[in-house]
């Protein structure tokens, strides 16, 4: 999974795999993201000492989008749900691209 496809666009997409990578991931960054975070085996986040707004959306087994948290601020909390697997992070600038049954494809 390298990059998913918004209006001719290609954005890059990071997997985070381990505990460090994911407890890490953009928190505590002061530049604006242009990439996305994917988050495997995770059910819910938090946004504490996220520095921007992200577009957060919550995915099952085959990436079919079940919830979706537009331009969402810090210190908000997105829990858990049953039917979620994975969690994808996308720039605010993704606004109204993605709705909630869209299922996002990945490229490599």
């Amino acid at each position: 999974m390298d990059y998913i496809k918004v209006k001719n666009k290609k954005i890059k997409i990071n997997t985070l795999t381990s505990f460090k990578e994911k407890f890490k991931s953009i928190r505590f960054k002061l530049d604006t993201i242009t990439e996305g975070y994917f988050f495997k085996k995770k059910k819910g986040i938090n946004t504490y000492f996220f520095c921007q707004r992200v577009n957060i959306y919550q995915l099952d087994e085959n990436n079919k989008i079940i919830r979706c948290y537009l331009n969402i601020k810090t210190e908000k909390f997105v829990f858990r749900k049953r039917d979620v697997r994975n969690v994808l992070i996308l720039p605010s600038s993704v606004n109204d691209y993605f709705k909630q049954g869209d299922v996002i494809a990945f490229y490599s």
